[in-house]
């Protein structure tokens, strides 16, 4: 399996981030695309390759342009202003309040993050930037006749929506490639996400919309991160109308319940018609996750990958969450020997 993967990401790292009401170290890192870069390497799963540079025009057919502008433009403006530390919302514009986009740089940071989970820092940008081009380099892969490719991207997207960051997200990867498949012809695109959290950026992107169904397995969100979205009543709305299908389970869910979820997702996916799957690939669901609470196993990560690729179709893995640093490498790389092997 050919892997797409950027340097880039190195140049994102955050500081800080407010958790359990301390600002504490960032469990997004560089060592964690790290980790799996010498997996990839170790497991000769493939060629890796840098990707090439698609410009903001694909960002944008997911990504509202006065969001782009903002994210791009936010640390030169923090600079001026004399800031020091990474750029963090500390306001947002709650259900009472107006939805008004105010002037200043932290009144439009709030505006445009829902949490903060995203720090940004000197190189958050292009970070980010690369990581969409990292996807859309694989995406064009299979585009062009490949059945799989790894976009190992970083930072990580499904939190981030149209025009708002969040949960460690700034641009939606798995958003974007979707959306390109679509721009380039196919009728019907599912979207699979397995990280432990819903991405909620995923779903409201495609909320409203027939060509993209949506499937998640993640953590009860009425107990886990990120609360307000990813509800098992939630099955899209006007021409989306059942197109979005989540699965919460309870903490402490281990593969014997996560595994029926996937068989439920897998056949809503089997029957939606789609010509090529995205695969939002978070491991937070390891047993040993530091923020997470499901109960899988390395060895589950085989079998996830193995009934992923029964599907039949082309796939695209984007990389999402994972933050048991030390085995990130190892669960990552299993789904796609899984996939891998089932296909051989």
């Amino acid at each position: 399996m050919l892997t797409y993967y950027s340097d880039d990401h190195h140049l994102h790292h955050g500081s800080c981030e407010l958790i359990d009401g301390k600002l504490m170290p960032c469990f997004e890192k560089p060592q964690r695309a790290d980790h799996i870069l010498a997996r990839v390497k170790d497991r000769q799963l493939g060629e890796v390759r840098a990707p090439r540079d698609f410009g903001r025009g694909p960002i944008e057919r997911v990504h509202s342009a006065a969001y782009l502008d903002f994210f791009q433009g936010a640390w030169t403006r923090w600079q001026a202003q004399g800031g020091k530390g990474d750029l963090l919302p500390y306001t947002w514009p709650a259900r009472t309040l107006r939805q008004q986009l105010p002037t200043s740089l932290h009144g439009q940071l709030g505006y445009y993050s829902f949490d903060a989970g995203a720090p940004i820092t000197a190189g958050t940008w292009q970070a980010a930037y690369s990581a969409a081009q990292v996807a859309l380099s694989a995406q064009a892969e299979i585009a062009a006749g490949a059945h799989s490719a790894f976009a190992l991207c970083r930072p990580p997207g499904h939190h981030a929506a149209g025009d708002v960051m969040g949960g460690y997200c700034y641009l939606n990867n798995a958003a974007i490639a979707a959306q390109a498949f679509l721009d380039q012809g196919r009728a019907r695109v599912a979207i699979l996400d397995v990280d432990y959290h819903h991405g909620n950026g995923t779903q409201s992107i495609f909320y409203e919309r027939g060509d993209v169904v949506v499937t998640s397995i993640h953590g009860d969100p009425a107990a886990e991160f990120p609360f307000f979205l990813g509800y098992a009543d939630e099955c899209g709305a006007g021409a989306g109308e059942g197109c979005n299908h989540n699965y919460p389970l309870p903490a402490g869910s281990d593969w014997a319940a996560w595994r029926t979820a996937l068989e439920q997702a897998c056949q809503r996916i089997a029957e939606s018609a789609a010509e090529v799957l995205v695969v939002s690939l978070g491991v937070d669901t390891f047993k040993d996750d530091p923020i997470s609470q499901f109960k899988l196993d390395s060895p589950d990560y085989l079998r996830m990958g193995q009934r992923i690729a029964a599907l039949g179709l082309p796939t695209l893995f984007v990389m999402e969450g994972g933050y048991a640093v030390e085995a990130i490498g190892v669960n990552a790389v299993n789904v796609l020997e899984g996939f891998e092997a089932s296909n051989s």
